[in-house]
């Protein structure tokens, strides 16, 4: 069953023979990448909550329309606004970015724990809330023309959506680049670090989706993990171009100190054209991001997964009343004139009581406490 085309999200079912379902989500706003909202939010999650409860449902693949993407991020200029409002106002008089955050968080939440197996086919542009959802699936499928990125330094805000999971899940100082330069990961990058677990051809990723959708799907969980499993390593495997982040020498990270560590990536100048590129990032981006970046790597070292999404709620709840991430948005995307005023001039400057106070609680009850 097919939703019209003007939806942004179309909700799929595909049964086999044997009478199996796969649910399919395809992101379906092409003239945004597929950037996340709020409305494709609350189209996602009551689809996969339904397809969780029923025993006529093996698995679930999410995907995004068009060549260029499957989701480029969250609805970044709905939330501008709304914190220009409250900004102005001196209030919250537009709550979008706080029910956006926790209803997005959630939704990561689900596809992380989800009982079934869950494959997203992550071809071009994967970033911020697409990552989120990316990064949450059991089997992260890759194409040749993959571009991952954890962008927010870049805007003032910070790896968020389940993205602190992400990056601990992979070696510290690979992790620590990333964060702190944005720098974009190409297939063979994602596959090094465990962004992705499987890679297929961009030009054929609809045969094979099609291919998918005819599997021999049973009613066990872990038997359709397994069928999937193989089916997906059996694949015949595109050409990749090299991997970028193999450059960035590993060495020990001291999360205490940030000024150091930005010091030893300065240091890597001239090693390739990328990590050029993301030195230059890490240059001109958000110190309080950077900041928030290496105490969240930290942290998220001993937490688990419902204490990941906790931490950063309370963090994207202060970026959202806080000034960077809206003068980091005015100048990278409404303004578009690359000159942001940071409310630090420089990561020297930059107080660690300032950090700090973004991993505060705002709240007496947290409302992700709920999660398990």
């Amino acid at each position: 069953m097919t939703e019209t085309n003007e939806q942004p999200v179309l909700i799929e079912e595909h049964r086999n023979t044997a009478g199996f379902v796969v649910g399919q989500a395809t992101l379906n706003v092409e003239s945004t990448l597929n950037s996340l909202s709020l409305e494709m939010i609350r189209l996602i999650t009551p689809a996969l909550h339904d397809w969780a409860s029923r025993d006529d449902v093996a698995a679930v693949v999410i995907t995004g329309a068009g060549e260029r993407a499957f989701c480029a991020g969250g609805d970044i200029q709905a939330l501008y606004h709304a914190i220009g409002a409250n900004r102005d106002a001196g209030e919250v008089v537009d709550d979008y970015p706080f029910r956006f955050f926790e209803e997005e968080y959630r939704l990561d939440y689900l596809i992380h724990t989800f009982p079934k197996p869950i494959v997203t086919l992550g071809h071009g542009v994967v970033m911020g809330g697409g990552l989120g959802i990316f990064g949450a699936s059991t089997f992260r499928v890759l194409t040749e023309k993959s571009r991952l990125a954890v962008p927010e330094i870049t805007i003032g805000l910070f790896p968020d959506a389940g993205a602190s999971w992400t990056l601990r899940n992979m070696s510290v100082h690979h992790a620590e680049f990333l964060g702190l330069t944005g720098s974009h990961v190409n297939a063979a990058d994602a596959l090094l670090t465990s962004m992705g677990t499987h890679v297929t051809a961009h030009t054929e990723r609809h045969a094979w989706l099609r291919d998918l959708l005819e599997l021999p799907w049973s009613a066990e969980a872990d038997a359709n993990h397994a069928l999937l499993s193989k089916w997906l390593d059996d694949q015949s495997q595109p050409e990749l171009a090299p991997s970028e982040i193999s450059r960035v020498p590993e060495r020990d990270i001291n999360f205490e100190d940030l000024l150091g560590e930005a010091e030893a990536i300065y240091a890597l100048q001239g090693t390739s054209d990328w990590i050029d590129r993301g030195i230059a990032n890490l240059r001109g981006g958000c110190p309080t991001t950077a900041g928030i970046v290496l105490e969240q790597l930290r942290r998220v070292q001993s937490m688990s997964l419902a204490e990941c999404f906790r931490m950063e709620l309370i963090v994207a709840t202060h970026c959202a009343q806080n000034a960077d991430f809206h003068e980091g948005v005015r100048a990278l995307l409404i303004d578009k004139d690359n000159v942001p005023n940071w409310q630090y001039a420089d990561i020297a400057t930059l107080p660690h009581r300032h950090v700090a106070s973004h991993f505060d609680p705002p709240w007496p009850q947290h409302p992700l406490a709920d999660l398990a």
